[in-house]
C-alpha cells in the first residue's frame, strides 16, 4: 500500500471537538490510518510527506444539494446549446468543486448515472456522488418550465434522465421506479413551488400527503433510498415531513408546526442560503434573469434566513447544501458564512458540511470525519476557518485537497521519506 503522512497543521476533524494542534494524520492507501499528535508508524515504510506549513486540516467538505450538469445561464443561450454541450461543461464544474475543497456531492437532480460512473472510473476528476436522476414534479409545477408562450424550456428526457412529471399515485409510483432503474441513489421530488419557475410560488403546494407516501414507499421498499424534499412552502414542507421524507430542501417558509414535525421525524435540513442570494446577484451583474425569479428571490430572501434561524434554534438537523448550478460551481462554501450570519458558529457550519453531511447522505460510516478506517478525504487550508469562516470562500486558499487518498489538488511542498518504526 502507498502510504502519506500529514504534519504540521491543525486538525479540525469534523466532530465538532476542539482542535489538535501539531497533528498527523497517516494515510494507507485510500484510508486514514491513524491521527494525533503522537503516532506509531509502521515500520520501514516509505512515506509520501505532505508539509501543512500551519495550515488547518479538515475532512473533505460534503455539498448535499447541487446541479452538476447545469450551471445558470440565458434561456435563449441554453435553448440553442448541442445537446451534449452540458456534459464536457460538467467537467469543468466538476473540476472547479473538487479544487474548492468539496469532495462528496448529492445531485439533486440532472446528472444521470453515466458522469457519476465517470468520475469513479477516474476518466474525469470530481467529488464523489449521488445521484437523483430527475425531480419528480407536477404538470405546472416546479420543474416544469413550460412558458405562456407555449415554449417548453424543461430539459429534454433521454434513457438515463427519464422525465419527471408526473400526476397521481400510480404515475408517481411509476415514476420513482423509472428513477430507480435508472440508477438513482436518492429520490428528489418537488413539494412545492420554486423561485426559478414560471408557473408557480414557493408557497404552492404540490403532491398530495398520500403521493409523497407513495414515493418513500416506493423507494425505501425497493430499493432502501432515502428522498430529499424541494419544499419551500409550510403545508408542503409539512406534507413532506408527514410522509417520511429524509430531507427537507431549501425550507424558506418553515413555521413552528413544520419544525416540531421535523424534530419528531428527525427530519435533515438543508437550508442552500445561498440560492437566493445568488439569483439577486446574477440579475445585478446582467439582464438575463427572468423577472420572475428576481421578484420571488426579493421577496423570499429575508423570509428564509428566520426560517433558518428558527429551525436551528430549535435544533433541527442541519447538513450543508447549496444549490450550485444555480450559482457557480466551485463558489459552494459562501453558505457556510451565510449559515453563521443565522446564528451557527463557524464549529457548527463545519461540522453541518463534514459529519452531519455523512450522516444525511447515509455514509457517516466512511466519510465526514478524519478518523482511523475512514476513506481518505482531506483538505488542507491556509487559514483558520473558525476565525474567519469567509476565508474558505477563496479556492485558492484551499491548498490541499486529498480524495480516497489521492492527491487531486496541491500547492504545498509534498517529499518522499524512508521512516522506521517510530512516533510522531
Amino acid at each position: 500500500m502507498s502510504y502519506k503522512l500529514i504534519k504540521n497543521g491543525t486538525l479540525l476533524d469534523g466532530t465538532g471537538a476542539e482542535p489538535i494542534p501539531d497533528a498527523v494524520v497517516l494515510i494507507n492507501g485510500t484510508k486514514i490510518e491513524a491521527v494525533g499528535s503522537d503516532i506509531h508508524l509502521p515500520e520501514d515504510i516509505e512515506v509520501e510527506v505532505i508539509d501543512a506549513d500551519q495550515g488547518y486540516i479538515l475532512p473533505g467538505l460534503i455539498d448535499t444539494h447541487v446541479h452538476m450538469v447545469m450551471e445558470l445561464k440565458d434561456i435563449g443561450e441554453s435553448l440553442n446549446e448541442p445537446f451534449t454541450l452540458k456534459f464536457y461543461q460538467a467537467i469543468h464544474y466538476m473540476k472547479r468543486t473538487l479544487d474548492a475543497g468539496v469532495t462528496t456531492i448529492r445531485d439533486a437532480g440532472f446528472t444521470d448515472v453515466g458522469v457519476k460512473t465517470a468520475v469513479e472510473q477516474g476518466l474525469v476528476a470530481g467529488p464523489r456522488m449521488q445521484v437523483s436522476i430527475n425531480p419528480l414534479t407536477i404538470t405546472g409545477g416546479h420543474g416544469d418550465s413550460w412558458r405562456h408562450s407555449g415554449i417548453d424550456a424543461t430539459p429534454k428526457s433521454y434513457p438515463g434522465l427519464p422525465s419527471g412529471i408526473c400526476d397521481g399515485p400510480e404515475q408517481v409510483r411509476k415514476k420513482v421506479r423509472e428513477m430507480l432503474r435508472a440508477g438513482a441513489d436518492v429520490i428528489k421530488v418537488h413539494a412545492t413551488g420554486g423561485v426559478m419557475s414560471p408557473t408557480d410560488h414557493p408557497e404552492f403546494t404540490q403532491f398530495s400527503e398520500e403521493e409523497l407516501a407513495i414515493i418513500v414507499q416506493e423507494a425505501t421498499y425497493r430499493k432502501g433510498v432515502k428522498v430529499m424534499a424541494h419544499a419551500q412552502g409550510a403545508e408542503g414542507i409539512k406534507n413532506a415531513v408527514k410522509a417520511g421524507i429524509h430531507s427537507i430542501e431549501h425550507g424558506i417558509f418553515l413555521d413552528d408546526e413544520a419544525i416540531e414535525l421535523m424534530l419528531e421525524n428527525g427530519t435533515y435540513l438543508v437550508p442552500t442560503l445561498l440560492a437566493p442570494v445568488s439569483v439577486l446577484e446574477a440579475s445585478e451583474q446582467n439582464d438575463d434573469m427572468p423577472d420572475f425569479a428576481v421578484q420571488k428571490a426579493k421577496e423570499v430572501i429575508d423570509i428564509h434566513k428566520e426560517s433558518i434561524a428558527k429551525a436551528y434554534q430549535a435544533g433541527v438537523k442541519i447538513a450543508m447544501g447549496t444549490d450550485a448550478g444555480v450559482m457557480a460551481h466551485g463558489t459552494n462554501l459562501r453558505e457556510l458564512g451565510l449559515m453563521c450570519d443565522i446564528g451557527m458558529t463557524p464549529m457548527e457550519a463545519i461540522t453541518a458540511s463534514t459529519k452531519v453531511a455523512a450522516e444525511c447522505m447515509g455514509w457517516d460510516d466512511k466519510l465526514g470525519t478524519i478518523e482511523s478506517g475512514k476513506l481518505a478525504d482531506l483538505i488542507i487550508t491556509k487559514h483558520n476557518p473558525l476565525e474567519d469562516i469567509r476565508s474558505l470562500e477563496d479556492p485558492d486558499a484551499i491548498v490541499t485537497v486529498i480524495k480516497d487518498g489521492v492527491i487531486e489538488k496541491n500547492l504545498l511542498s509534498v517529499g518522499t521519506e524512508s521512516l522506521t518504526y517510530s512516533s510522531l
